[in-house]
């Protein structure tokens, strides 16, 4: 079989409405498939096969036993870890071009109910007031436990214009609610930008696309275009970013970091799960070397002081491009400790255009950190004040998912947890309270002026700036 263009994409579970392409490969022969079939496991599985096909109390296909039984098989293995049938592969191959249509929630699953990872900016279940944590119980009137994640998904996408009432669980919320949402075709502008203060960029990455490193090109220069001069400092923004694709990353991250810098290496079982990207064009253009898009970049880019903000809403992509700029000292990490999704998922195709996604690999940032289960913790802890005080213990992050791929070198197993560190608060105020109880907070709009996190990455961007002038 011909083995499909490596993609390389890092996203976490499935996102209604964005199907999101992978680490395309193709089944080899190879030392693991000549190792003997386990006959007397088979066996059984034959005979109840056989059984449910005599007496169960209704008839079912051959195609739905068996399909069931490789979904059993992979769900059992990761969070990450999928069968895709035709349509689920059709939209997977279709969907990082940031036009889909959806709810715009990515989505996981945990004990047999369908868990919101991380809502869109700017898409119907960011607008809705969807949250990240939220346990969805049903959509419409059809209860989620007992569907597959995928049956889930295909139940919330659907035509552009359409309704759906989804009924969730909220842990601050003493009884479910109901969020009625309309499903939209979804456009996602990746980058952001904007000076925020004369000198000082703000760039945002909501999501990584197939355009993205473009696009970070384009903002750069349209930033220095409009300050006239090179600028003093700039904030990368890569708070609630669930990631995308690696190229995206590897783009990103060389925008900022010398010619051939490692980015990000892998490490499977197969030759073909083992990778060392760097920051050169043929890792992030695939092959389109001709046409490299930050070559025209101003040398002040690779050197002008650098902020990347961070939270539990930074998956993935975002986590490489994190951990690349940390390890290389190119940059200060502000924010809080990432979700952790540091797992390779590959496609690998099946006949009649299905396929599986396997997790194959584990990201490692330059100096060797494992991403999986730990994320990455910022060099300057900052809280949110909109979360600051509210119970650190529900927040969701790779670690917390059942069945998840372990760090592989951590002793414990347990990502970091920075919300006990010592200093925790010194850096944000207290959640705002009313008649002595703590009133709700009002979510951040990543970028205004009331952007605690990013006027403290100005302020530390400005300090530097004072102590390179002394």
């Amino acid at each position: 079989m011909r083995v499909l263009e490596k993609a390389g994409l890092v996203g976490f579970g499935l996102v209604v409405g964005v199907a999101a392409s992978l680490h395309f490969a193709a089944f080899a022969d190879k030392e693991s498939l000549a190792t003997p079939l386990p006959i007397e496991e088979l066996r059984a599985f034959s005979e109840v096969f056989g059984r449910i096909k005599s007496d169960y109390v209704e008839p079912v296909t051959d195609k739905k036993l068996i399909d069931e039984a490789i979904n059993g098989m992979l769900s059992g293995l990761d969070p990450h870890s999928a069968y895709l049938d035709m349509e689920a592969f059709k939209e997977l191959q279709v969907g990082t071009q940031g036009k889909f249509g959806g709810l715009g929630i990515e989505v996981g699953m945990e004990d047999g109910l369908v868990k919101v990872i991380s809502p869109i900016e700017d898409t119907p279940a960011f607008h809705a007031g969807s949250k990240s944590g939220d346990l969805i119980i049903k959509l419409d009137d059809t209860l989620v436990k007992g569907l597959t994640l995928n049956e889930a998904v295909k139940r919330m996408r659907g035509k552009p214009g359409t309704k759906i009432v989804l009924t969730i669980i909220r842990k601050d919320e003493p009884k479910p609610l109901t969020i009625s949402l309309v499903r939209a075709v979804i456009k996602v502008q990746s980058v952001k930008s904007k000076l925020v203060d004369p000198g000082y960029g703000f760039i945002r990455i909501t999501q990584f696309q197939e355009q993205t490193g473009e696009n970070l090109a384009t903002a750069l220069e349209t930033l220095i275009k409009q300050n006239k001069e090179p600028l003093k400092g700039l904030v990368l923004d890569l708070r609630n970013d669930p990631g995308g694709l690696l190229n995206g990353a590897v783009s990103v991250s060389a925008a900022f970091l010398a010619q051939d810098a490692l980015v990000v290496y892998t490490e499977g079982r197969t030759d073909d799960a083992k990778m060392r990207l760097t920051a050169s064009p043929e890792n992030y253009l695939r092959g389109n070397v001709k046409n490299d898009y930050l070559k025209s970049l101003p040398d002040s880019v690779k050197s002008v002081p650098l902020v990347v903000l961070v939270n539990g809403g930074s998956a993935s992509a975002s986590e490489i491009v994190a951990g690349a700029l940390q390890d290389h000292k190119r940059a200060v990490i502000m924010g809080t400790q990432t979700f952790g999704k540091g797992s390779v998922q590959s496609i690998l195709p099946l006949g009649n255009n299905t396929a599986i996604k396997l997790t194959t690999a584990r990201y490692y940032t330059p100096g060797g950190r494992s991403i999986q289960a730990k994320g990455i913790v910022p060099d300057i802890l900052v809280e949110d004040p909109a979360t600051a005080g509210q119970d650190n213990t529900f927040r969701m992050r790779e670690a917390d998912l059942d069945k998840h791929l372990l760090n592989g070198q951590s002793p414990e197993e347990k990502p970091a947890d920075t919300s006990k560190d010592k200093d925790k608060g010194k850096d944000a105020p207290a959640a705002p309270t009313t008649n002595g109880n703590t009133a709700k907070p009002v979510p951040t709009e990543f970028g205004s002026k009331n952007d605690y996190q990013l006027n403290q990455a100005l302020n530390l961007l400005k300090g530097m700036q004072i102590l390179q002038g002394k």
